[in-house]
């Protein structure tokens, strides 16, 4: 069964792209969500949180304190290095187990999205790589948009973060624009076919 990673920057259209593949009937793996989930259920992962940043990283009632994790990496690289060299292997394992059940069910291809899968080394577990992309103007328009309590410097430092645009594209397999000139879903409908002839 074939593996594909699809990422892209913030506001490239990773989960749009990912949404059209869903309605293909292809499996589709959050690395995003599921790292929260594993953050916030994985007691292994609870207990090298909790000694690595205090009790703070969970609340009284038990709950990940995802607002005070992110004072204290977001903004300095080495906390950030840290968080990221605890969580990821984690989701890695897990995308494992998500993985075997899928390839039990007979799926011809899977697709993991995540904002950092060059990053966190998770394109090794990887077949190919998608990467969606729209140029920064566009995506900035559409986070505004979406996400009404960031404010565009906000997004400029979350795209500082993460690989060059240029970087992934240079390492992916395949390309999908989402620059609004071009249209998404017969480009989706081309890999989904290739996906299933590879098979």
């Amino acid at each position: 069964m074939l593996r594909i990673g699809i990422t892209g920057g913030i506001g490239s259209g990773k989960s749009v792209a990912c949404r059209l593949f869903q309605v293909l009937g292809v499996p589709v793996y959050d690395a995003d969500f599921r790292a929260k989930w594993v953050m916030a259920h994985d007691s292994a992962l609870r207990a090298e949180l909790e000694q690595a940043f205090g009790p703070e990283a969970f609340d009284a009632a038990g709950v990940l304190n995802r607002g005070y994790l992110a004072k204290v990496a977001f903004n300095d690289p080495a906390q950030l290095a840290r968080l990221n060299a605890l969580v990821h292997p984690h989701v890695g394992r897990d995308f494992e187990q998500w993985a075997e059940a899928q390839q039990q069910q007979g799926h011809p291809y899977l697709i993991k999205e995540a904002a950092l899968l060059f990053e966190s080394g998770s394109y090794r577990q990887l077949d190919r790589i998608i990467t969606v992309f729209a140029p920064l103007p566009v995506r900035q328009a559409r986070v505004l948009l979406r996400d009404p309590h960031r404010t565009a410097d906000d997004i400029l430092a979350i795209v500082g973060k993460q690989m060059s645009e240029e970087e992934k594209l240079s390492r992916a397999d395949y390309v999908l624009h989402n620059d609004d000139q071009h249209l998404l879903i017969p480009q989706v409908l081309k890999l989904d076919a290739a996906f299933r002839q590879a098979h």
